[in-house]
């Protein structure tokens, strides 16, 4: 950040356990799939020193993506923690997956850092995702900076891709987006390109050339000073505008000439504060290299420009009873508060979990209380336990450096927690806490799901709950009405991993059928039947006649029983037996196998005999009485209706309308909100959208974004109906 002339890799390359908070720096990579995070992590490590060639630690394996699945899918999956040293400062680098799937691990990456760096591609620009986090980090204050890559692209212009960061990012203050460097080009080759090979330093007014593989500093001749000094105007500008020292502009404009000491100690307090932000530019070392171009500047502004975790807010915690409690900021000392954010299994070592320790000193083999609350719509239930700690360690690649202690502030590896889950907080066993889960997306996109043969039926129920263990934004639903286990997933590739896991990982084969809404079935109209059960078998008999009338009701008023027996023809004691058979056969359905709702069954009259009758005589009597009625009318098969809210942005809002009128939807109404998006409400039929989380995104350009609600069962209208497959019209 001070563009200071490091030519060699890293002051200390591998970094173990931080000795204080002030060490330590928590950095999450933010930026859409394909922008180039991993490779960027991967050549910070090497210019660290921290691996031995590009990307790879001493057994050869990447620092990063190294799992065999994020091979095949050809992307990052997981959040991966990559811990390096510079300048005697831990750097923990939070590598994210930027395919919109895996949101739920780029929330635990947020949850755990302190400072955030968006990549993005000169050659593909800003999209409207990382447009969304951004305004999230924006939200909480969080400290952000920009880092261009692809600048060996033929189509890249730095220059250019500043100013859409700018607009992008920079809302009403774009000059709060500024460049620190300008790209410093090369002679251009036989098709007109002019290669990268250096940065331009605007405070320093020095060049960096990376063009041998290491950094070298030089002056610039007579014909870049007019370029530099025109940025640099612009930059100190910036850097003022968000100075702390008022009086630090007035001079400026004045013509007092700001040292350049004074200007670097104020942008590192404006990038700590989260009020500017500043576009760096960087790319991975070539074959043979120690440093990829710009990775020094981008460490430098990391440890000196970004904060300590000590600048954090300390957690609101409460006791597992929801009494508030008060901690200091960051204190090794005080009591012990750390949270799970990333729960992964190992063949060979079994649950490992990623923490982010806010608070006191966590210890190898020491006891710990466990508390889980607040994620049961999840399917995770409630917990509190003690539990013994495995080992401490500090991961790197399919590494685990093994360390005795992590204090506040930093991140690291526990391994053998049984209990613990994504989302969990670790605390004192004598002193148990608990911090408030981070808001999930809802996974909207349902994945039915059959055990392929016995062997994995039986393996199947511990493999879904430890999956659901790792991922809570995967759902766990066993749907009564349609008797399915439903793995809900915020989309295809998320639910390709799922599938992918449960194989891979803890050997369970499933088969996908298609997913069943939960229909009902309700009257058309009145009707009468009546039930009649009269059986003699030469021993004790059964006899019981009943006859009901049944007449439909509005929506949401379930079954009502009347009873309207007069005279004593069915004796007091059944008539609770005839209500029991009734609403036992509107459980199982009259035509097609749904529960029966919204009507009335009145009891009008019946049979029974002295010695034959019984309760379970009537409860079947019941049952046929409502069966005969039935046959005798029309019966209306009902959909599930959701409530939807999609956010969208103003130039898909008719796209989006015209999309839910096609699938038998009823916009109720629009409302216009910040950022140049809008509110659309409306009421769609939840079989029109079991892939609606797909087809969204799709129709979007992965800028929108929804919800749903049940909102009540009405009439499917008859063509629709007879267009259902058996299996969705008939339950199993």
């Amino acid at each position: 950040m001070g563009d200071k002339a490091h030519t060699h890799p890293g002051a200390a390359g591998r970094a173990s356990a931080a000795d204080h908070p002030t060490s330590v720096r928590n950095v999450v990579l933010v930026g859409h799939s394909g922008s180039g995070k991993t490779t960027l992590v991967e050549a910070l490590a090497l210019t660290a020193g921290a691996v031995n060639r590009a990307g790879r630690v001493e057994d050869g394996g990447c620092v990063s993506d190294y799992d065999e699945m994020e091979h095949r899918q050809q992307r990052s999956v997981q959040l991966s923690l990559v811990p390096v040293e510079w300048d005697g400062i831990k750097i923990n680098l939070l590598d994210t997956p930027g395919y919109a799937d895996f949101v739920g691990e780029l929330r635990a990456g947020l949850r755990a850092a302190d400072a955030a760096l968006f990549v993005v591609s000169a050659s593909d620009g800003v999209d409207g995702s990382t447009r969304m986090v951004w305004e999230e980090c924006a939200a909480v204050g969080m400290p952000r900076a920009i880092v261009v890559t692809h600048l060996e692209a033929a189509r890249a212009d730095f220059e250019e891709m500043t100013r859409i960061c700018a607009e992008a990012f920079g809302g009403d203050d774009p000059d709060a987006v500024l460049p620190l460097y300008l790209p410093l080009r090369g002679a251009p080759g036989p098709d007109g390109h002019a290669p990268v090979t250096g940065l331009i330093g605007l405070l320093s007014r020095k060049l960096f050339d990376y063009a041998s593989g290491e950094r070298v500093e030089s002056e610039p001749d007579g014909e870049r000073l007019p370029l530099i000094d025109e940025a640099r105007s612009l930059l100190i500008e910036g850097i003022i505008s968000e100075s702390e020292d008022e009086t630090l502009m007035e001079r400026y404009l004045g013509g007092e000439q700001v040292d350049v000491k004074t200007l670097i100690e104020d942008l590192e307090r404006a990038v700590a504060r989260g009020v500017f932000f500043p576009v760096l530019a960087a790319a991975p070392a070539a074959d043979g290299a120690r440093q990829g171009l710009g990775t020094v500047e981008l460490l430098d502004l990391v440890t000196r420009g970004f904060p300590t975790p000590l600048e954090r807010a300390a957690p609101r915690v409460t006791t597992p009873e929801g009494a508030a409690r008060e901690l200091r900021m960051c204190d090794p000392g005080e009591s012990l508060v750390a949270e799970v954010v990333k729960t992964s299994s190992d063949p060979y070592v079994g649950r490992i979990s990623m923490v982010r320790v806010f608070s006191g000193t966590l210890r190898a083999d020491q006891t710990v209380h466990v508390s889980g609350h607040g994620l049961a719509d999840r399917g995770h239930e409630d917990h509190d336990v003690d539990e013994r700690i495995g080992a401490l360690s500090t991961p790197f690649g399919k590494q685990q450096r093994p360390v005795s202690h992590v204090i506040a502030g930093d991140l690291a590896c526990v391994a053998r927690l049984t209990r613990a889950e994504t989302g969990d907080t670790l605390s004192a066993k004598e002193d148990p806490l608990l911090m408030a889960p981070w808001r999930m997306p809802d996974p909207l996109l349902p994945l039915a799901i059959e055990a392929h043969s016995k062997p994995d039926e039986d393996k199947l129920s511990q493999g879904l709950a430890r999956l659901v263990a790792e991922d809570p934004t995967m759902r766990l639903e066993h749907n009564r009405d349609t008797h399915q286990v439903v793995l809900w997933c915020l989309g295809e590739a998320h639910a390709d991993v799922a599938l992918e896991r449960l194989r891979g990982r803890y050997g369970v084969q499933v088969d996908v059928v298609p997913h069943r809404v939960s229909l009902r079935e309700t009257f058309g109209g009145p009707a009468a039947g009546r039930g009649r059960h009269v059986k003699q078998s030469g021993g004790h008999g059964q006899y019981a006649i009943c006859e009901i009338e049944v007449e439909p009701l509005p929506n949401g008023s379930g079954v009502e029983f009347v009873d309207k027996v007069v005279g004593g023809a069915v004796p007091r004691q059944f008539i609770p037996s005839v209500e029991k058979g009734v609403r036992a056969q509107a459980a199982r359905g009259v035509a097609a196998g749904h529960p029966l709702i919204d009507v009335r069954v009145t009891l009008l009259d019946g049979k029974a005999h002295s010695v034959d009758s019984s309760d379970a005589a009537f409860q079947t009597a019941g049952a046929l009485a409502l069966r005969e009625a039935a046959a005798q009318a029309r019966i209306h098969l009902l959909e599930p209706v959701a409530e939807v809210s999609v956010l969208v942005g103003d130039d898909y809002v008719g796209a989006v309308m015209s999309d839910l009128s096609g699938r038998r939807g009823k916009v109720l109404g629009t409302e216009q909100t910040s950022g140049g998006r809008t509110l659309i409400r409306a009421e769609v039929p939840e079989i029109e959208i079991g892939r609606y989380a797909v087809d969204l995104r799709s129709l979007s350009h992965g800028t929108a974004r929804f919800d749903r609600r049940y909102a009540r069962h009405e009439p499917m209208p008859q063509q629709v109906a007879d267009r259902l497959p058996e299996e969705v019209r008939a339950a199993s």
